[in-house]
């Protein structure tokens, strides 16, 4: 086993401790999209159908939106060794979180082999001796990236439908010189698909860059290769474009739902008003200006930009579930280095293609989620991953030969100086990282626990046992409580055939339901106050008068849930 070896195993162990640690108790409490995607994978693994019945779905149904099934899949091996909890649900993103740190280490080493015209002899190129290291670096830099890690420890479906790109752009690259691999890219890229709603805009983005920026060697492929390719692709591709097809208005929901093209979002509601004004003004360059098309192109073009904005990346994020407490998604001191190899890439002797698809990848990256609303938007800019880690390494391989090869820092009395300058890059690097620990695994659960939805485990537990005693028991579906009744179901492990069955609607909507003595709804203290009911819901939605048969804080100390006879 050479060094290289040893040092990529190292990596990869790291990036299992990061990704594997604390796994079910950092975050502090899955959120409901977690609990929601985990409830139907041990709906499917015990029924085959989800929580509405739907048997063997590619897309599921929830919470009124519609999403891509492969995660709860992917988890029904670990609920069916561990059970139904949170660890076994985060699980398989920690996985493909781990194996992404590995496919880095080999993208980034088939990119570096590239020939291109003006390096012929790439293989024996000064390139290939001094720049050998930068696949393991670029890999260290994903194994403790804050903004891998924080999606690779919860049960995000982004996170995998950025590992299987990473993926089929690795098969792609090693294809190219061994055909049967084009079959496996295809593969990642058709079940990328079934991972997440931005991969339906993205995977077929990185399918004409792949194709584009490599279209002389594709050339040079046998042709029987590349049609297995394209039909194992159209094949496991297929069940979702009979399901799009089949059900268009449900399954573009949620698109719709958070496009910036809607009727309802409050940027076109504000523009629609401002045109009326022109119009009533006879504003005739406002017209213009505030037309419809042009109000389009400008929203999609200011959330494109907003995905590169320095503040977002390195200071301070955008939600609390998709970042560590006083940080943003990259450390800072990355900043220069992510500079630094920019101008690497742009004037450095790296194979032509090579630049071209990094550039190409990271233009397309943030499509996605320039035409939603709520950017920038960490989790649906997620396939800018592993690009500014190559970034990164190039800055830090780039800096050091610099260092190294400089006329002045070469000379002997400068020697002092040299280790001085390396040793501060590794401290700094040290202390910004030993800080992000602190704040992910010691802070994160005391600050953010509202955020991840705490409080369920123990509400569920206490009202369980409870439960007995009363003939109904309402549960708040309002507020910070909203869909209540996945943790519920997620915490009672609740018989998915029994749920199927019990489960109506409440009113005309799809979030109040009844299931069994439950019935989860909003809070209505005049109607619920019976001594036959029991009353779980946030502290303000009941009198201080009521007997409080139980209290959840937040890890902060703030009231989250109350527990509350009905009968006072």
């Amino acid at each position: 086993m050479n060094k290289k070896t040893i040092i990529l195993l190292l990596i990869v162990l790291v990036a299992s401790v990061m990704r594997l640690w604390q796994l079910g108790g950092v975050p502090a409490s899955p959120d409901w999209d977690e609990a929601a995607l985990g409830y139907n994978a041990y709906s499917l693994l015990h029924t085959g159908k989800d929580e509405y019945g739907e048997v063997l779905p590619v897309i599921l149904k929830s919470f009124g939106d519609y999403k891509p099934a492969l995660y709860s899949y992917l988890a029904i091996p670990s609920i069916l060794i561990f059970d139904l909890n949170t660890f076994s649900i985060r699980l398989p993103s920690a996985i493909f979180g781990i194996l992404s740190v590995l496919a880095t280490y080999f993208f980034v080493k088939e990119l570096i082999y590239l020939k291109s015209k003006q390096n012929k002899d790439s293989n024996d190129s000064s390139i290939i001796n001094h720049f050998s290291l930068l696949p393991l670096v670029a890999a260290f830099m994903l194994a403790i990236s804050p903004w891998h890690i924080q999606f690779s420890r919860v049960a995000f479906e982004a996170n995998v439908g950025m590992a299987l790109n990473l993926f089929a752009a690795t098969f792609f690259l090693m294809g190219l010189k061994k055909p049967l691999l084009l079959s496996l890219s295809a593969l990642c890229l058709g079940l990328g698909l079934y991972a997440y709603q931005s991969e339906k805009v993205f995977v077929p983005l990185l399918f004409l860059v792949l194709v584009g920026v490599f279209f002389v060697q594709i050339r040079k492929v046998s042709r029987k290769f590349i049609l297995f390719a394209l039909l194992a692709g159209i094949i496991v591709s297929l069940p979702m474009l009979i399901a799009f097809v089949g059900d268009v208005g449900n399954t573009l929901g949620r698109a719709k739902g958070v496009s910036v093209f809607s009727s309802q979002s409050d940027s076109f509601k504000a523009n629609t008003e401002k045109m009326l004004r022109d119009k009533q003004q006879g504003d005739l360059i406002g017209q213009l200006v505030d037309n419809r098309r042009v109000f389009y192109a400008r929203q999609v073009v200011e959330n494109y930009l907003s995905h590169w904005d320095i503040n977002w990346l390195f200071l301070q994020g955008d939600i609390g579930r998709h970042h560590a407490p006083n940080m943003g998604l990259l450390y800072l001191i990355e900043l220069p280095l992510v500079l630094v190899g920019f101008y690497a890439l742009i004037f450095g002797a790296y194979p032509r293609r090579m630049k071209l698809l990094i550039f190409l990848w990271l233009f397309i990256a943030p499509v996605p989620a320039s035409v939603t609303t709520g950017v920038p938007h960490a989790v649906r800019d997620l396939n800018v991953l592993p690009m500014f880690q190559v970034l990164i390494a190039l800055g830090i391989v780039e800096t050091f030969l610099w260092i190294k090869n400089s006329s002045v820092l070469s000379h002997k009395s400068f020697l002092y100086g040299r280790k001085v300058l390396y040793s501060s890059f590794i401290i700094l690097y040290s202390l910004n990282f030993i800080y992000y620990l602190d704040e992910y695994f010691v802070q994160q659960n005391y600050f953010q626990s509202q955020d991840w939805q705490y409080g369920y485990a123990q509400a569920v537990a206490e009202t369980a046992d409870l439960a007995q005693d009363y003939k109904k028991i309402v549960v708040s579906n309002s507020g910070y409580m909203d869909q209540s009744y996945i943790f519920f179901l997620f915490y009672l492990k609740y018989p998915p055939e029994q749920y199927q069955k019990e489960m109506s609607f409440i009113g005309g909507g799809t979030s109040d339901r009844r299931i069994g003595k439950y019935e989860f709804r909003k809070v209505d203290w005049d109607k619920d106050k019976d001594e036959k009911t029991l009353v779980v819901g946030m502290p303000d939605e009941t009198p201080e008068t009521a007997i409080t048969k139980s209290k959840i804080d937040f890890l902060d100390g703030t009231p989250a849930i109350e527990i509350v006879d009905g009968g006072k």
